[in-house]
């Protein structure tokens, strides 16, 4: 799609514009957001008044509901912010469009592990464009949660499946995660939580590479309504800390799916646990965490696991995705009366 730059400019008749409140009361986007949307992004440029508040015109606010319409789909504003007019209303409707065939299917549930099977067949083939669309329809379809546990970690574990039985390359591997990874932390990124929302610290920890884990709770969170402060790969302890203490963090969860190096791992957690002020909770999940549960159990760090498991049904894994530190997180922030740092 053309990318354009938003013009900048406002309608000269002043019955036609409209001060910021007006716009966030009319595209349900928060002034903040608004403001961050202009700042960062320059999502628009709405022109100011004499006394130098911001007014907005029309195209300006339809411009803007696109945009809020784009991003709960579960697109990035970064990625859409430069999109014209245009292409952003196509982009809409087609998103429209899929969600009207999710509900259009009322009389028979939506075949989840169809879905499964074709992204597995996509992804064997190396369809990255083919692989891409048919994921991004399917989280549409369902929503994200169920499409986290029932499409995402039951196409990671069949892909798992299929290369410890020889018939995935790691390529194959790789290629097939790096989709996901990008899907799940776009429509992580979507969502914006409230000023008082709970804030959850998300990473892997020095040692560990693999990004899926932590994004699959990141996400979850954020549809849970924390506000993610997800730092991504192979952090060192001290910088997780020193993150976890400035952003005023009410638990961190940390991903652990495959263990390289058991003494580094286990040293990295132990360190983080220990600089970690004591109020902060410090959750260990993934497959990996599971190996090292019984060494982790004594320096208090509470170990939690994705369904991942070839044995886990999709009742029992959906309980156990229930049971994700992200639902701590949501608590504690509600419980707690720890004052919290300005995010402004």
């Amino acid at each position: 799609m053309k990318q354009v730059r938003p013009k900048r400019g406002a309608a000269s008749d002043p019955t036609h514009t409209h001060p910021i409140a007006v716009v966030a009361e009319r595209t349900g986007l928060t002034q903040d957001v608004l403001r961050v949307w202009e700042r960062r992004y320059r999502a628009v440029e709405p022109k100011r008044s004499a006394s130098g508040q911001r007014v907005y015109t029309d195209a300006d606010l339809e411009r803007l509901r696109l945009l809020h319409a784009a991003t709960r789909a579960g697109r990035s504003i970064g990625q859409i912010a430069r999109l014209s007019d245009k292409a952003l209303a196509t982009m809409v409707k087609q998103d429209d469009t899929a969600r009207a065939e999710r509900v259009s299917v009322t009389t028979q549930p939506i075949d989840e592990a169809g879905l499964v099977t074709v992204a597995l067949s996509l992804a064997q083939s190396l369809h990255p464009s083919q692989l891409d669309d048919h994921l991004r329809r399917a989280s549409v379809m369902l929503g994200l949660p169920e499409f986290l546990s029932r499409v995402a970690v039951p196409l990671l574990r069949r892909i798992g499946d299929e290369w410890h039985a020889g018939r995935f390359t790691p390529a194959q591997e790789h290629f097939a995660s790096a989709v996901l990874y990008d899907i799940i932390v776009e429509r992580m990124r979507a969502f914006a939580p409230s000023d008082d929302a709970p804030r959850i610290l998300i990473a892997t920890p020095a040692g560990e590479r693999h990004a899926i884990g932590a994004a699959l709770v990141g996400a979850g969170a954020a549809v849970e309504g924390c506000r993610v402060i997800y730092l991504g790969v192979d952090l060192p302890a001290q910088e997780i800390v020193a993150a976890a203490i400035a952003s005023n963090v009410s638990v961190v969860a940390l991903s652990v799916l495959y263990v390289e190096d058991r003494e580094r791992i286990l040293g990295e957690l132990r360190a983080v646990r220990s600089r970690l002020p004591s109020g902060i909770p410090l959750f260990v999940g993934g497959s990996g965490a599971l190996t090292l549960a019984r060494e982790l159990s004594a320096p208090g760090i509470d170990g939690r696991r994705r369904p991942a498991s070839p044995t886990d049904t999709p009742d029992r894994g959906e309980r156990i995705y229930r049971r994700a530190p992200f639902a701590y997180a949501a608590r504690a922030g509600r419980k707690s009366a720890r004052p919290r740092a300005s995010t402004r």
